[in-house]
C-alpha cells in the first residue's frame, strides 16, 4: 500500500514527498519506548502535543514474533513509527553473543519493517547506531563512508544488523515509494541509561564507577588505558529532537548521523564525570588495557543542512544524567 503524495519508481529513489509536521492526532508507535532512546523519544512527542502514541512492552509484544507484530499493527494502524527497539549492549555483550545480536535485531527490523509497509505507515524513522562504519574510517566520519572498510570484530554482528535495516529503507523507498528515513546516533547517554558493569557503555561506567567511588571513600580510581581516546556524546534528550525534525524536515534515501560534531578525549571525559558526582581523588590510568579506536566522530554536516543542532552541552548532559542516576540508583539497570 503506498502512502499519500508517494510515487512507486523503478528507476532511482524519486519520492515525492513534501516534509511537514505530523499530525498530533494520529497513532503514533514508538517501538522501544522503554528502552534508552525510544524513553527519549516518548517523552519528546508528549510534550509536543502529540495524543495518540501506542508502546508496547517485550512481554506485551514481542518484535521478533512475525505473527504477533502484524496482529499488532492490523490492530493498532499507526501512522507514524520510530523504529527505536533493538537488542543492545556493550563491548563484551556483543562478542559473546554475536548469532543473538544478530538474529534478534534482523527478526525485529524485518518484522517491523514489512508489517509497516503491509498497514499504510506514512512515516517512518529506522534507527541505527555509528557502529556502522568502518572501523579505521576518516574522521569525522561522512554518511558515504558505510561499506567502505571492515567494521569493528567485536561488534560486526550488530553492525550487519543495522546496515541491512538501512538496506531495507532504501529498498522499500525504491520498490514502494516510501518516504522513510534513516537516524544513525552517535554516542547516546542519559537518563535510562544502562549502568551495570557487563552491559554499560563507557560514559555510564564512569559516572557509576566515580558515584560509588565518593559513597565509599576511595582515594583512588582507575581507568583502563591511556585516556587518549577522542569519542563524541550527544544527550539522548537531544537525539530524541532530531528525530522528530527529521521526521518533518527530512526526506531522503541515505542514513543521516546525529550528533554534536564535536568530540573529548575520554581523559576529559573522566575528569568531568570526576568533577560533576564530586570526586577529589586521584585519576590513575592502566595503559596494560586496550584504548580501542583512537577517534570516533561523526560529521553531522547533512543533519545541519536538515535545519538541527544539538542544544545540551556535555557538562550539563552529564549533571543531568547524574543527578537522574542518584535518584533512581535503587531500580535502575545495574
Amino acid at each position: 500500500m503506498a502512502v499519500k503524495n508517494a510515487s512507486v519508481t523503478s528507476a532511482g529513489d524519486n519520492v515525492n514527498f513534501a516534509p511537514a509536521p505530523l499530525d498530533r492526532e494520529a497513532t503514533f508507535f514508538v517501538a522501544g519506548h522503554r528502552g534508552l532512546v525510544g524513553s527519549a523519544i516518548w517523552r519528546k512527542l508528549v510534550s509536543e502535543g502529540f495524543g495518540n502514541l501506542v508502546g508496547r512492552t517485550s512481554a506485551e509484544l514481542d518484535l521478533k514474533d512475525r505473527d504477533a507484530v502484524f496482529a499488532f499493527f492490523a490492530a493498532t494502524k499507526p501512522r507514524y513509527v520510530v523504529l527505536a527497539a533493538a537488542k543492545v549492549g556493550g563491548i563484551l555483550a556483543n562478542d559473546t553473543y554475536p548469532v543473538d545480536f544478530l538474529s534478534d535485531n534482523l527478526r525485529i527490523q524485518v518484522n517491523v519493517l514489512d508489517a509497516s509497509r503491509e498497514h499504510g505507515v506514512e512515516r517512518l524513522l529506522f534507527l541505527g547506531s555509528s557502529c556502522i562504519y568502518p572501523k579505521f574510517a576518516e574522521q569525522p566520519i561522512k554518511e558515504e563512508y558505510l561499506l567502505t572498510g571492515h567494521l569493528e570484530p567485536t561488534n560486526d554482528a550488530y553492525a550487519i544488523a543495522k546496515i541491512a535495516g538501512i538496506k531495507q529503507i532504501q529498498a522499500l523507498r525504491r520498490q514502494y515509494g516510501l518516504p522513510w528515513i534513516s537516524a544513525m546516533p552517535t554516542n547516546l547517554y542519559g537518563p535510562g541509561d544502562n549502568f551495570s558493569p557487563e552491559g554499560s557503555h563507557v560514559l555510564p561506567a564512569l559516572i557509576r564507577r566515580y558515584d560509588e567511588a565518593v559513597k565509599s571513600g576511595q582515594a583512588t580510581v582507575t581507568n583502563w588505558g591511556t585516556g587518549s581516546p577522542r569519542r563524541e556524546f550527544l544527550h539522548v534528550d537531544d537525539m530524541a529532537a532530531a528525530c522528530l525534525h527529521l521526521l518533518e524536515n527530512y526526506d531522503g534515501p541515505d542514513q543521516v548521523n546525529v550528533g554534536t560534531g564535536r568530540d573529548v578525549t575520554i581523559r576529559e571525559l573522566a575528569e568531568i564525570v570526576a568533577k560533576t558526582v564530586g570526586f577529589d581523588g586521584r585519576i590513575e590510568w592502566d595503559i596494560s588495557k586496550p584504548d580501542g579506536t583512537p577517534q570516533k566522530l561523526l560529521d553531522v554536516s547533512k543533519l545541519a543542512a536538515a535545519g538541527w543542532e544539538a542544544q545540551i552541552s556535555l557538562v550539563e548532559g552529564i549533571a543531568d544524567t547524574v543527578k537522574w542516576y542518584r535518584a533512581n540508583v535503587d531500580n535502575i539497570r545495574r
